[in-house]
C-alpha cells in the first residue's frame, strides 16, 4: 500500500505589488507543525513575445521565524532610517511609514 503524504495548503495569501506578486502559503508538516513558504513571482517577456514567470521561493520553519522576523525588522529599521524623501506625487506612503510589521501581518 502506497501512502502519500498530502500537503495541501492551511492558508494562502497573495499580495500584488507592481509587476511582482508575493504568496504567503502556510504548509503543515507530517508531525503537524507549520511552515510558511514565501513566493514572488514576476511575469517577464521572452524575445518572441510570449510571457514566462520567474519564482523565487523562501521557505521558513517554525525554528527559524523568530530570527527571521529579527532580521527583517533590523533591516526594514534601517531602511526607514536611511530612506531618502519621497518627492514622487505617485509615490506610496504606506513604504515610508516607521510602522514595521509584525509576524501577524505577513
Amino acid at each position: 500500500m502506497d501512502e502519500r503524504y498530502e500537503n495541501k495548503d492551511h492558508y494562502s495569501k497573495s499580495v500584488r505589488a507592481g509587476k511582482r506578486t508575493y504568496f504567503f502559503d502556510v504548509k503543515a508538516m507530517r508531525d503537524g507543525n507549520h511552515y510558511l513558504i514565501v513566493t514572488e513571482s514576476k511575469k517577464s517577456t521572452k524575445p518572441n513575445g510570449d510571457f514566462t514567470y520567474e519564482k523565487h521561493k523562501i521557505f521558513l520553519y517554525p525554528e527559524d521565524f523568530d530570527k527571521f522576523m529579527d532580521g527583517l525588522h533590523d533591516a526594514l529599521n534601517f531602511i526607514h532610517a536611511n530612506q531618502k524623501e519621497n518627492t514622487d506625487p505617485d509615490h506610496d506612503d504606506r513604504f515610508s511609514s516607521p510602522h514595521v510589521p509584525d509576524f501577524e501581518d505577513l
